[in-house]
């Protein structure tokens, strides 16, 4: 008697290819562990590449060079705040949830160990490599303190505060959240401020301002 036995067909063709987007997503995360773990000068491009499971003739087509892939790290670092601080939520919120909302996404960013770790690195090796600290300056602080100023601008415009120069006061504000409890994470004195302590401070930073130029 003759037994059947069923034969798993597999499908025809190359296994699904990853897109280059996520492609990037994942070179960009084993960037993260390899400069955090090793700096930038000691990262070396065939280690992140085989962190990340690619070849390297697939990252350089994707990042050129090493500096491209720190660049493109900050950058996406920086989207996640933006994603966070949702500019419909932000409009529609009162004044004083709006910037409590958005100090507490700039702690969390600006406070997190991956952000006190890369800024440890860029402020060691900037000296020899100087395009890592312009990265770091265009894509990270610009990038985040112009959003947070042309919120401030907006409440102006609708007569809720009164700046003189709103460039200025983002950039005050923008100390007052992080600049103390950054300084003790970056000289490892204490440990980077978790959740809750970032949105008490994030309060605490909304009530101080507003008393000085609310209307």
């Amino acid at each position: 008697m003759v037994q059947n036995h069923k034969i798993e067909k597999r499908p025809r063709g190359r296994p699904q290819v990853r897109c280059d987007d996520d492609t990037k997503s994942v070179i960009i995360e084993a960037a993260n562990r390899q400069f955090r773990d090793s700096g930038y000068a000691a990262a070396s491009i065939a280690a992140i590449a085989q962190d990340a499971g690619v070849s390297t003739k697939t990252l350089y087509r994707l990042f050129p060079t090493k500096a491209d892939l720190f660049s493109e790290m900050i950058t996406e670092r920086t989207g996640r705040f933006l994603v966070t601080l949702d500019p419909g939520t932000l409009a529609v919120a009162d004044l004083h949830q709006g910037l409590e909302r958005m100090l507490t996404a700039y702690g969390m960013l600006a406070l997190s160990v991956d952000t006190i770790t890369v800024t440890r690195l860029v402020i060691s090796e900037s000296d020899r490599f100087p395009e890592i600290a312009t990265a770091f300056y265009e894509k990270a602080i610009v990038r985040t303190n112009t959003l947070m100023e042309d919120w401030l601008r907006k409440q102006i415009d609708r007569g809720s505060i009164a700046l003189g120069d709103p460039h200025a006061a983002c950039g005050m504000l923008r100390g007052m959240m992080i600049m103390e409890p950054q300084r003790a994470a970056m000289l490892r004195q204490q440990e980077p401020p978790g959740l809750e302590e970032i949105a008490a401070r994030a309060k605490m930073c909304a009530d101080l301002f507003l008393k000085g130029c609310a209307l």
